[in-house]
């Protein structure tokens, strides 16, 4: 599935669609630049979402406190069973590097979007 498809499914969720940066999240990410947040990023799907067995998967991201927490959420990176059901990625084995990337690369474009849009 490409990008695009996978933005429309998305945005057709209504649990999905409701999520939006906050000013504090927005200052953030305008404040340390799309670099460190795609580096913040990496680092947090590397930790908790691409091991095999993610620790507390289902429950390892919050719904706050960071602009790419949000972006998880909206994008459906937020633990392994939505990554399988949005985004057709099995479970019981870690993410490859191509598939952190990929993830990464969703989260930066729904981040760039939110920015845009404020």
């Amino acid at each position: 599935m490409t990008d695009d498809a996978i933005f429309d499914r998305l945005s057709r969720s209504p649990f999905r669609s409701r999520f939006r940066l906050s000013a504090k999240d927005r200052a953030y990410a305008r404040d340390k630049g799309r670099a460190v947040i795609n580096a913040h990023a990496e680092d947090f799907i590397r930790k908790r979402l691409a091991p095999a067995l993610p620790e507390k998967d289902g429950r390892q991201t919050p719904m706050r406190g960071h602009p790419v927490f949000v972006a998880q959420h909206a994008t459906a990176t937020c633990c392994r069973g939505c990554l399988l059901k949005w985004h057709g990625i099995g479970t019981g084995r870690a993410l490859s590097d191509g598939e952190i990337a990929h993830v990464v690369s969703l989260i930066d474009r729904w981040i760039s979007g939110e920015m845009q849009k404020g």
